[in-house]
């Protein structure tokens, strides 16, 4: 027996079936093919015939098209998503964004986005839980209406995604044309294989998206050597059978509740000094000065406090020095590896970092394991920079630097500096740290005591220049002292006259260098100049 309805009676029983719930949504989710994690679902519509069973999409679709009923269908589905979503919401559920079908009768006969906008307000949907979906041969009839629909949807803060990329003859006129967030390629053409002419044609299409900005959804993805090949061209995000079935509302709320979920990340704007096709091509240049040429490095996202190690290459992993592997830090948690102090510290440099647009540097206490090592506590100098944002996330270059040595270096030196500020206090001495990086100046207690300082001096050495314990004539002369310093000067001597009163003072600094011949920081002292008049009165 044939279970397929005739177009006379999909018109007969169309009502009905709205009516009665025979037309519902399917839902599909979407994975994230590296975590696991669901990043969305496509709702897709389904007529479950009460005798004939459930009727195939390419059969029922096409006759609603032609007879102006899609639309009420459409709406139908899109008011069911919503009220899906405040189930969701009500029971305390984090749901994922659902994409819904747009028709290209819903835009050229009728107020679709006027429609689709009081349900979800009825609803009290937030629009990004909401993803409009339109065909590219539904797009290629009519590009200059497409393309006013999807700037009234971008302008309500719909994401729109473009479905069966490739299908058309021009598609890539389309991308050129219509400004879509997320492009949709369906792997049925591969025949279930990959590699080859499809699998060249899947490597261009992905290349493209890149160029663009553009995430991809690979649809129909049936065996995870598929799902492989996406991910290793750079297409995450997977939806087809290898992962599950479009299922009722039922079982994809069962779904939602025990599979941990993510919100599909935006598309990443990188800033216009990184080409970013080559930047992630395995083959391309800036990869190979990744992995070789740029010292220890990584790269990780940070979002309102997430943060997400994306790639580490070799010479970072050497240089952590704990027999790690670079999935071992993509796949943990990077919080876990700071202390509250040591976070905050970390959280601040990104922040100037984001702030500034420069490269930011901080030193933090960070603690590793590794099965092979057990666990040690390593002190990191990160130099962090923006190189792209999405929104409120941002990718962030790291470079690192362990100075953990130099540390406990400085700790007994830090001690030798104590003995020797107890002696200088029994002798006409002022000793002093300065920071050469930092600019920070740390006085001893008869300089606090006898010029007025604060622990701490930042912007050194303008402060004491400001409050004239520097002479202003020879303020020039002591800021080329910095200068020199930092440019790797070993020591430095000469009487400068301190204070207003101009009392001469034998002035030495020492510097010392970490192990690569990088100034870190400076030691400074003043001794009084004794007069020989009255040294011989």
């Amino acid at each position: 027996m044939d279970n397929k309805l005739s177009e006379q009676e999909i018109l007969y029983s169309f009502e009905a079936a709205l009516r009665d719930g025979h037309i519902v949504p399917y839902y599909q989710p979407q994975i994230n093919h590296s975590t696991g994690r669901m990043v969305g679902a496509e709702a897709l519509m389904r007529w479950n015939h009460l005798v004939l069973g459930f009727q195939c999409p390419a059969d029922f679709i096409p006759v609603l098209e032609d007879h102006d009923l899609i639309f009420k269908a459409d709406v139908y589905i899109f008011e069911e998503v919503c009220r899906f979503l405040r189930k969701c919401f009500d029971r305390g559920i984090s749901p994922v964004p659902i994409s819904v079908n747009m028709s290209r009768c819903d835009i050229y006969r009728h107020d679709y986005v006027e429609e689709i906008e009081r349900i979800r307000h009825r609803y009290e949907i937030p629009v990004r839980y909401l993803h409009i979906e339109i065909t590219e041969s539904s797009a290629i009839a009519g590009i200059e209406l497409m393309t006013s629909v999807i700037d009234k949807l971008h302008a309500l803060g719909y994401i729109v995604e473009m479905d069966d990329f490739g299908s058309g003859y021009s598609s890539l006129n389309i991308l050129k044309d219509l400004n879509v967030d997320v492009i949709k390629i369906d792997l049925g053409f591969l025949d279930g294989n990959v590699g080859g002419r499809g699998g060249i044609i899947l490597s261009s299409v992905v290349q493209m998206a890149k160029w663009l900005n553009t995430p991809i959804i690979s649809e129909g993805v049936e065996t995870m050597e598929q799902a492989d090949y996406m991910k290793s061209l750079g297409c995450n995000y997977i939806q087809g059978y290898l992962y599950a079935k479009p299922m009722p509302k039922e079982a994809f709320l069962d779904r939602l509740q025990k599979t941990q979920h993510e919100m599909e990340r935006p598309s990443m704007q990188f800033i216009n000094a990184v080409n970013t096709g080559k930047f992630w091509d395995p083959d391309s240049m800036e990869t190979l000065i990744f992995s070789h040429f740029v010292g220890p490095a990584a790269l990780f996202t940070y979002q309102e406090g997430k943060l997400e190690i994306l790639r580490v290459n070799d010479k970072y992993i050497r240089e952590i020095g704990m027999n790690m592997t670079p999935q071992d830090f993509i796949n943990a948690n990077p919080w876990d590896n700071h202390d509250a102090e040591s976070r905050k510290r970390y959280e601040d440099v990104i922040r100037r970092a984001i702030v500034s647009g420069e490269e930011e540097t901080c030193e933090a206490w960070r603690q590793f394991f590794s099965p092979c090592c057990g666990k040690d506590e390593i002190c990191i100098r990160s130099y962090i920079q923006v190189i792209g944002h999405a929104g409120t996330q941002h990718l962030l270059f790291a470079r690192i630097q362990n100075v953990t040595a130099e540390k406990n270096k400085y700790q007994t030196l830090s001690e030798s500096e104590q003995r020797f500020r107890f002696a200088s206090e029994q002798a006409n001495i002022y000793a002093w740290e300065y920071t050469i990086a930092t600019k920070e100046m740390r006085p001893c207690f008869r300089c606090m005591r006898d010029m007025d300082l604060p622990p701490l001096l930042t912007n050194y050495p303008e402060p004491v220049i400001e409050s004239g314990v520097i002479p202003e004539d020879y303020a020039d002369m002591y800021r080329d002292w910095m200068r020199r310093l930092e440019a790797g000067e070993p020591s430095l001597e000469g009487v400068i006259p301190f204070t207003k009163w101009r009392v001469p003072f034998l002035v030495r600094y020492t510097t010392v260098f970490d192990e690569n011949g990088k100034p870190l920081k400076a030691y400074g002292s003043a001794t009084m100049v004794v007069d020989p008049a009255k040294e011989e009165k």
